[in-house]
């Protein structure tokens, strides 16, 4: 008991310092080769910062649409319907939290729904997943289309990092895809068998959450509503890229016809920082910073350049997040204050 409890303590320490420590390693790399005056310069007199408001604005509307879609979710689930800005505050708190520690603001928006709504936890999870096994689904579909799309600039990453070829040439191997048929199919036998084996039934029923939480986003009403949010959502996410192009005097030299109007390079660099967010880092900072510096690297930007442009919206984007968390606290301390939730006669139990 007190070995089990050594190790949770371990857990949650390494969970939280996990993120923090890369953040601060890989910012640190980031800023080795800066040149700070040149920072400095582009940041005081050359940055657009009316694009950067704009792009402010962009960001709070892909939140609150995504509040909104997750709430078709949740009454598909049997969960009863919230107002539409306590949906918008559910992913405002979360985006806001996860700020402070990764994973965090999923934890408790699933909370802050199940207790509002007094609905059992483990369906709003189930929500939860199938909402992010969409952003998957999304981000696959991206990268498919980039890979079309902005070739020559991936060729380039290919010339520039030779590991990128020996990466492609494994992707390619007709060996990989017959390891994960076999690895699928001894998966789906292991699900299906009856052994009680305490990891084996853990891993069954966590493979029963991630299917239910999918196949839900194909069996709800209102598909038509999820999917058109969905496609709001993503384009709002390109928006943030792009506009901030328009922000900086090196990055409106790739708004030309040669590179339809900078959407092949916003689409690369967009793709790239969304990539990034499987590195756990704390805000995304450092992962994110480097994967659009990379990406803008690409199409000649130099990485000072590069560098302010990764921080500046990064900056941005913090800053929004931060004030939308503080108007979903205040809401929801009015709310409770006001006893505006729903009451708490026919409760389901909860899970």
């Amino acid at each position: 008991m007190k070995d089990r409890r050594i190790g949770k303590i371990v857990k949650k320490v390494l969970s939280a310092t996990i993120p923090v420590a890369v953040s601060v390693v890989l910012v640190i790399w980031l800023f080795n080769k800066v040149n700070f005056r040149t920072v400095w310069h582009i940041v005081k007199y050359s940055c657009n910062y009316w694009w950067l408001l704009l792009m402010c604005g962009v960001l709070m509307t892909s939140r609150s649409v995504r509040g909104i879609r997750w709430g078709i979710q949740l009454r598909a689930a049997g969960v009863r319907k919230m107002p539409a800005f306590a949906e918008m505050v559910s992913i405002w708190g979360a985006y806001a939290l996860n700020l402070i520690l990764t994973g965090v603001g999923e934890a408790w928006r699933c909370v802050y729904v199940s207790r509002r709504q007094k609905a059992p936890l483990s369906t709003v999870i189930g929500t939860d997943l199938g909402d992010r096994i969409s952003d998957a689904m999304m981000i696959a579909v991206l990268i498919t289309a980039t890979f079309f799309l902005a070739r020559p600039a991936l060729d380039r990453f290919m010339v520039k990092y030779s590991f990128a070829s020996h990466v492609l040439h494994i992707l390619y191997s007709p060996w990989l895809w017959v390891g994960v048929v076999v690895l699928i199919g001894a998966l789906i036998l292991l699900l299906r068998s009856k052994s009680q084996n305490k990891i084996l039934v853990k891993i069954r029923n966590q493979a029963k959450s991630l299917w239910s939480g999918f196949v839900i986003l194909f069996k709800m009403k209102h598909q038509v509503a999820f999917w058109s949010y969905t496609l709001v959502i993503w384009i709002a996410y390109f928006l943030m890229t792009y506009l901030c192009f328009f922000a900086f005097p090196f990055t409106r030299k790739l708004i030309t016809p040669e590179l339809a109007y900078g959407l092949l390079p916003g689409l690369v660099v967009f793709i790239f920082g969304s990539i990034s967010i499987a590195i756990p880092a704390t805000g995304g900072l450092g992962p994110w910073n480097i994967a659009v510096v990379f990406a803008l690297s690409l199409y000649g930007i130099d990485h000072s350049d590069a560098v302010t442009y990764s921080m500046v919206v990064w900056a941005f984007q913090t800053v929004t997040q931060i004030l939308m968390g503080l108007a979903s606290a205040v809401y929801i301390s009015f709310e409770r204050r006001h006893n505006l939730t729903p009451a708490t006669k026919d409760m389901p139990e909860q899970a």
